[in-house]
């Protein structure tokens, strides 16, 4: 049985968001359930999803008045960082640290949710935001100046680093 099942607790009540986290949840129980002979096609497949996915949030904070550097897109960029690690490890025939990869993200995955991606939401919702045009129907509602933060309780220079302690 995969550590995470897709639940209430992760929906963020916004559709796009919800379907592309369903997916992530999804892809990664196949990861944890693939016998050694799948793992890595399966990995890739999720490294694959988690770069559209993460790139996709990225473009909606940027749309909406989020800085570039803030620390959501800064932990996107960690966890990636990792995951494209366990790809080349997979490649050289470790699988190991692909099996802990997969843990450790189920372990990472809600709290992520739950707390950067749920400010996100927030805002996205907040702002009328349409993820299919990029158009904001509500721009009154859109920041004065950037976010810097990741507008959630989540957000500091150490939740970035945790993410990278995290999958290691």
């Amino acid at each position: 049985m995969p550590t995470l099942q897709w639940s209430d607790a992760l929906a963020m009540d916004l559709p796009f968001m919800d379907n592309t986290h369903h997916e992530f949840v999804d892809l990664l129980a196949a990861v944890e359930d693939a016998p050694d002979a799948a793992l890595l096609s399966h990995w890739n497949a999720l490294v694959s999803h988690t770069e559209d996915h993460f790139g996709a949030e990225d473009r909606w904070m940027s749309d909406t008045q989020f800085a570039s550097g803030n620390c959501h897109s800064v932990q996107h960029r960690v966890v990636l960082q990792v995951l494209r690690e366990g790809v080349k490890l997979g490649e050289s025939g470790d699988l190991k640290p692909i099996r802990q990869m997969a843990r450790e993200l189920a372990l990472w995955f809600p709290h992520h949710a739950q707390s950067m991606d749920a400010a996100l939401a927030l805002h996205l919702r907040r702002v009328g935001y349409d993820a299919a045009s990029g158009v904001v129907h509500a721009p009154q509602a859109l920041p004065a100046e950037l976010i810097h933060g990741c507008a959630g309780s989540a957000c500091s220079d150490a939740s970035a680093i945790s993410a990278a302690t995290v999958t290691s």
